[in-house]
């Protein structure tokens, strides 16, 4: 890689040197990367996503459904422990993807005050394309790195993750 090529992140840093050179800015060279590259990962998926008719979020409900298995049911519960949205917004997406006739909801056989949602046989289709669309995307993404740096950063980004959760 040429690192005489300058982000935003370095001039961030460099500005930030001249302004407040008693600051250790230093870890904003990777916290400000992940945060820039979370941004843009998300950009491309949605852009991506644009032919399969569905949103981002709707990618994350749908898939989440989808890889839980037969009945591809779960309850808002089930389904808020593996999203990143809030339960209001959980709410509004799922009556979204009941109008779509991407999902279906029913009361949960061992509990009548839950209600399930569960993917429709257009759901699965749609959340079966989606998904091949989203995987390749991400292929692409990644496809500058070999494999032993893919392995390298994906086990520095998960020791990260896990260190953070854990902190908090």
């Amino acid at each position: 890689m040429n690192d005489n090529h300058q982000d935003i992140i370095d001039t961030l840093i460099t500005d930030w040197k001249q302004e407040r050179p008693d600051l250790d800015a230093s870890a904003m060279l990777i916290v400000g990367r992940v945060l820039k590259l979370g941004k843009t990962l998300e950009k491309r998926a949605s852009k991506a996503l644009r032919s399969s008719d569905i949103h981002y979020t709707d990618l994350d409900v749908l898939a989440t459904l989808r890889r839980s298995g037969k009945p591809f049911e779960l309850t808002p519960t089930q389904l808020m422990q593996s999203v990143l949205i809030t339960s209001g917004a959980m709410t509004a997406l799922l009556d979204r993807l009941v109008r779509l006739h991407l999902i279906y909801r029913s009361p949960d056989q061992k509990d009548g005050r839950v209600k399930l949602a569960g993917l429709t046989k257009k759901g699965i289709k749609t959340i079966d394309k989606a998904i091949e669309t989203r995987f390749e995307e991400a292929n692409e993404a990644v496809h500058i790195f070999d494999a032993s740096e893919k392995d390298t950063l994906s086990l520095l980004l998960k020791k990260m993750i896990i260190h953070l959760e854990n902190e908090s």
